[in-house]
């Protein structure tokens, strides 16, 4: 018996052993062949070059716009729906944020806006959430960015708005019914997984380029979190409760109404609060197709590297999305504020709209007031003090990492035979996660050799796999930490999830300070944006190991270090892969923002397909090719957390 028990117990180890012997052996004889094969077919396309494929969807475009108004498609479906939500957006615009019905100002004022900021945050979140509010709001105005600002905000509560009333009702669907969860819960996930530009080039063809589209990719986005965390909410409510509800003879109209949303208003209340963070970050990054507010900004300082015009517009972007994330989180949270300061909030919030609507000096915000341009030259001498002062440090590591992480990595998969790459990925796959995952690898690499694009596809999977290698270290460290010590949980915590809220264009902003223009620049910039989820969710799979092994392993003499290697990592390698995974789609979804400070690859393509008319076959095929690497990773890494958990 005790033969049997140590024979299957060794089992499980001398199989890893033999798949670790297997995969050392397939990285072996790749780079063997890679000596002997180096630059043959490696399929690479100039920058202006063009496939078949990409002509095709050039010709696409053109017949489309060329038939927009006469197509009953276009006439009486895409046209429709682009006009309502382009009229829904004018009509938040011209109420907070452009001149409209003849005024040179809009119907609401810069203090009437922060008077109904402050208002409803009293309302919902309390009067310290409210001061923060108003703080913020007159902020933007003092940066001398109240309109880009208005704009943003504009834009992003028109895709909530309609994000909410589509995705409450989808989620609360899903929570009462096990049919459409399970239909519902695959296309959520392939939602989430596609990098955020990849909705933009799609929609640009049906709805053109300008705010509807801009809202609409934006509500694609953030519509998903509405879904999936009002589902959860609904389906988190104790059975016993419900049942309790129907035993009274409550209808089902009724135990929903009285019993599941009631209980579920905080964690819904949480889901607004994702789709609001979502909407903004999404809204910022439309600005390639023309959305107006601060990402354009953000954009045009990014392309002509000012560093001071977009740090300003970043900081803009960052203040907005603090705002609007701590009124909605303490919104959660049950609060009954006296009758007199409703009442009196609500009259001081009707003087200050009136006062806004009749008077110029309470609409338009005093230009005299600002000091946008002083933090847009602090900035730029910070950045030039930066650039003259640590080209030892910064150069340094950027010439460290790039030479020793990125450029052979990169030379391993974008100048070796495309059909040897494909061979490995595909082997890798089967050793990790066996057939599925073997035929979905298969099926991405066709997929990726078809658009044409597969040493742009090659050099993007590098630097992805370098940023991740140093997302993971960085989250190992941090996070077992962060697992082990109460302490710096505390303190490491919140500056992770203000970090989450920020949107991707501000993280490279710092960097391009640091490191100009380049694709290091661009990994960098990735590696801070997912960081944050991969530590929290290591910190968490740390301190979900057993106390009571811990102690036994320091009963045992070991010391910490080798508690952590031998005793809390393995324990914690289902939080690991899962780091791994959420770490790999934060990065790739940076692929296309790094493509506007010279990443090149994939994101240059899909940024010049915006820019460039005669390019825009291209950069959807790049777009395309984003969406395929983002599955085959994703169901790679989960396929792997998949085997080491079971």
């Amino acid at each position: 018996m005790v033969a049997v028990a140590a024979s299957s117990g060794h089992q499980p180890r001398l199989f890893q052993y033999r798949k670790s012997l297997i995969l050392g052996g397939i990285l072996l004889a790749w780079l063997v062949l890679w000596v002997v094969l180096r630059n043959v077919g490696t399929l690479s396309l100039g920058a202006a070059d063009l496939t078949p494929l990409h002509r095709w969807i050039n010709s696409v475009n053109d017949a489309v716009g060329a038939s927009r108004n006469s197509n009953p498609v276009f006439l009486y479906f895409f046209n429709e729906i682009r006009l309502v939500i382009d009229e829904f957006v004018t009509f938040i615009q011209a109420l907070i944020a452009q001149p409209s019905f003849g005024r040179p100002v809009p119907v609401i004022g810069w203090l009437g806006v922060v008077a109904i900021a402050g208002f409803v945050s009293l309302a919902v979140a309390g009067w310290r959430i409210a001061l923060l509010a108003v703080a913020g709001f007159v902020f933007l105005g003092l940066q001398g960015l109240w309109q880009e600002s208005m704009d943003t905000l504009s834009l992003t509560l028109a895709a909530v708005a309609i994000s909410l009333l589509i995705g409450i009702p989808l989620g609360i669907w899903a929570g009462l019914s096990d049919r459409a969860h399970r239909v519902l819960t695959p296309v959520l996930d392939f939602m989430q997984t596609m990098p955020t530009f990849v909705y933009l080039a799609p929609l640009t063809l049906f709805f053109l380029i300008g705010p509807a589209s801009a809202t609409i990719a934006t509500l694609i986005y953030a519509a998903p979190p509405a879904i999936r965390i009002t589902a959860h909410a609904i389906r988190s409510v104790p059975r016993n409760t419900v049942e309790a509800s129907e035993s009274l003879g409550a209808t089902r109209k009724q135990t929903l109404v009285k019993v599941l949303l009631p209980s579920a208003r905080k964690t819904i209340v949480l889901g607004v609060n994702q789709t609001i963070m979502a909407a903004l970050s999404m809204v910022t990054i439309a600005a390639l197709i023309d959305a107006p507010g601060l990402g354009k900004t953000v954009v045009k300082a990014l392309q002509t590297l000012d560093v001071g015009t977009a740090f300003n517009a970043g900081l803009a972007i960052v203040v907005l999305a603090i705002v609007l994330d701590r009124v909605t989180t303490a919104a959660t949270e049950r609060r009954k504020l006296p009758r007199w300061a409703l009442f009196g909030g609500a009259g001081v919030t009707a003087v200050c709209v009136y006062l806004s609507y009749t008077y110029l000096w309470a609409a338009e915000f005093q230009t005299d007031v600002e000091i946008g341009s002083s933090i847009n030259k602090g900035a730029t001498a910070v950045t030039e003090w930066a650039q003259d002062s640590l080209p030892v440090l910064t150069g340094g590591f950027k010439d460290f990492v790039t030479f020793a992480l990125i450029n052979p990595l990169q030379a391993l998969l974008a100048e070796s035979p495309w059909f040897l790459v494909a061979l490995v990925i595909v082997a890798v796959s089967f050793m990790i996660g066996g057939v599925r995952p073997a035929i979905i690898s298969a099926v991405c690499v066709a997929l990726l050799i078809a658009t044409g694009l597969w040493q742009d596809s090659m050099i993007t999977l590098a630097s992805t796999l370098v940023a991740t290698i140093m997302v993971m270290l960085l989250g190992i460290v941090v996070g077992v930490w962060m697992g082990r010590s109460r302490r710096a949980d505390r303190f490491i915590r919140p500056v992770l999830d203000a970090a989450q809220v920020m949107p991707a264009f501000v993280y490279l902003v710092p960097f391009l300070a640091l490191f100009s223009a380049s694709r290091f620049t661009a990994i960098i910039a990735a590696v801070v944006f997912a960081a944050p989820v991969a530590i929290k969710i290591i910190a968490d799979g740390i301190r979900a190991v057993s106390p009571a092994t811990v102690e036994a392993s320091t009963a045992l003499g070991s010391s910490s270090w080798q508690t952590i290697v031998k005793v809390q990592l393995p324990m914690a390698r289902g939080a690991l892969t899962l780091a791994a995974n959420q770490g790999l789609i934060y990065v790739l979804s940076m692929v296309v923002v790094g493509g506007l400070v010279g990443a090149g690859a994939l994101g240059y393509d899909v940024v010049a397909g915006f820019s460039q008319g005669q390019l825009y076959g291209k950069g959807l095929a790049a777009g395309l090719a984003i969406v395929v690497l983002g599955v085959m990773l994703d169901r790679l890494t989960q396929a792997a957390a998949k085997r080491w958990t079971n």
